[in-house]
């Protein structure tokens, strides 16, 4: 019986072995096929991950009031987030070179994504849900970044965003967090805080 549960277990840590190694290999085959994507197909892929991640919600036109307006997709809106961090507008995604994100190059939009910083260095603020973006593996990230590169410019100059306190003409407005709710560190863009003062 000792000899048939050891015929047993060591048949089963073999399988688990050989199908650790299946899902290797089937990972990097993933990987290398993705990574190999045709121009054609990488822009494909950018629009899947542009629809599905939401970005038309707040950057195209009409959306959060049900009627998306596509032929100024990803322009930007006039419809600010106000919070702790002030107003903040749906920037315009679009290659347009006055107004839009043409000066970007795809490593730009790709730094942008991961890190919430524009080009300039300025911080991306909310509700742009850049820390959720951030885990894009490179090939989904190029994807995107492809993908707004390529579609058609949209001149449109969405309102500078605006300090704590001061009034946006039309803005949905999140109202100070409960308690619970309420953030632990400084709001984002907001200097470190100076250690040395006591």
């Amino acid at each position: 019986m000792k000899l048939y549960t050891l015929a047993l277990l060591t048949l089963a840590c073999a399988a688990v072995l050989a199908s650790c190694s299946a899902s290797s290999k089937t990972s990097t085959t993933t990987t290398d096929s993705t990574a190999a994507l045709s121009p054609e197909a990488k822009v494909a892929r950018g629009k899947y991950l542009v629809t599905i991640a939401g970005c038309n919600d707040c950057h195209t036109p009409g959306s959060l009031y049900g009627a998306p307006d596509m032929t100024r997709m990803l322009s930007g809106s006039e419809l600010g987030w106000t919070g702790p961090w002030g107003t903040s507008y749906p920037a315009n995604l679009t290659p347009d070179p006055a107004t839009g994100i043409a000066g970007y190059t795809e490593d730009d939009i790709v730094t942008a994504i991961r890190t919430g910083h524009k080009k300039s260095g300025a911080p991306i603020l909310p509700p742009m849900p850049w820390p959720i973006y951030s885990n894009f593996t490179d090939e989904d990230a190029y994807a995107v970044a492809a993908y707004v590169k390529s579609i058609p410019p949209v001149v449109h100059a969405v309102p500078k965003n605006l300090p704590p306190g001061a009034k946006a003409p039309a803005a949905l407005v999140f109202p100070p967090p409960p308690a619970w709710d309420a953030p632990k560190g400084p709001p984002p863009g907001a200097p470190p805080a100076d250690s040395t003062k006591s």
